[in-house]
């Protein structure tokens, strides 16, 4: 039974609370439309680019399809959480980050019509790719169905937000944006994946408080956090690897890079959750809305 309604009581909405402002951001900066952007060009380059170029562009886009209709599957047992705490501003942030996941979804798969791809990629997804997506991403977020401890969001929030988002999709676009850079070809492509970064980096940061929270409240979970990361590690040096343009020296001098990125990423996000250690809730508030 529902105790009260919260915006109709003196406690009204917390319009300054994190969540809420970013749910305010992605109403601003999250309008895009997929259907909106021009893909003529994408065909015409498609027909032109070399066999190399084709197979790296095709990987890249079977694995984010992929990913892309996982986390949007995989979301919704998080939003039930938070709803269920009573969290009415995380909520309504969250109701924009499902939104944006199902954009991605629909992004990549007219891309792929663009260009005529209508064939089954899935065996384009390696070992590495099913171990996350097919496996550990699945499975950590509907455990959050029946089981609503911390310790089981804190996984969630550090598989889903925290790796699948901030270390393999922020890597993996950067790889993709500045490949497709390189070779001068498909503006639509290019021109969507930007508001894709925009979008995660809404994603990260409510995930990165949402981590902080419980941090705050749950001081132990600090390290189960860091554990968790690691054990999570190599799965980002493979998916690395996978996405670089062929073979090459200089192929593999670009993964090396990447892997470099991936870890300075990886290491600013833990140095704020250790920072999260001995705060107030309030401080936690004070501190993502200086850095919002």
């Amino acid at each position: 039974m529902r105790k009260k309604l919260v915006t109709t009581s003196s406690q009204g909405l917390m319009e300054n609370a994190y969540p809420y402002r970013l749910y305010q951001k992605a109403k601003k900066f999250g309008v895009w439309n997929p259907q909106n952007i021009n893909f003529s060009q994408d065909k015409e380059d498609w027909k032109l680019l070399s066999v190399n170029q084709k197979d790296w562009i095709l990987k890249l886009l079977a694995q984010f399809q992929g990913g892309e209709e996982a986390v949007t599957l995989d979301l919704l047992p998080l939003l039930r959480v938070i709803a269920n705490e009573g969290r009415l501003e995380e909520e309504m942030f969250l109701t924009t980050f499902l939104c944006d996941e199902a954009k991605h979804t629909e992004f990549f798969r007219i891309v792929l019509n663009a260009i005529g791809e209508k064939d089954d990629l899935s065996h384009l997804h390696s070992e590495s790719y099913r171990k996350l997506f097919y496996e550990i991403l699945p499975e950590t977020m509907e455990r959050l169905w029946y089981e609503q401890t911390p310790e089981v969001i804190a996984d969630a929030a550090t598989v889903y937000n925290m790796f699948a988002e901030g270390v393999l999709a922020e890597t993996g676009y950067k790889t993709f944006y500045d490949g497709l850079q390189k070779i001068g070809k498909m503006p639509g492509l290019l021109e969507g994946i930007d508001h894709l970064k925009r979008d995660e980096s809404r994603h990260i940061a409510y995930g990165t408080f949402l981590l902080q929270r419980l941090i705050c409240e749950h001081p132990h979970l600090y390290a189960r956090i860091i554990k968790k990361l690691e054990e999570l590690a190599p799965i980002a040096i493979s998916l690395n690897a996978e996405g670089v343009i062929g073979q090459s020296e200089k192929s593999n001098e670009y993964s090396s890079e990447m892997n470099k990125y991936s870890e300075r990423q990886l290491k600013a996000r833990m140095e704020i959750l250790a920072r999260a250690r001995g705060k107030t809730i309030n401080e936690i508030y004070q501190s993502v809305q200086e850095n919002l």
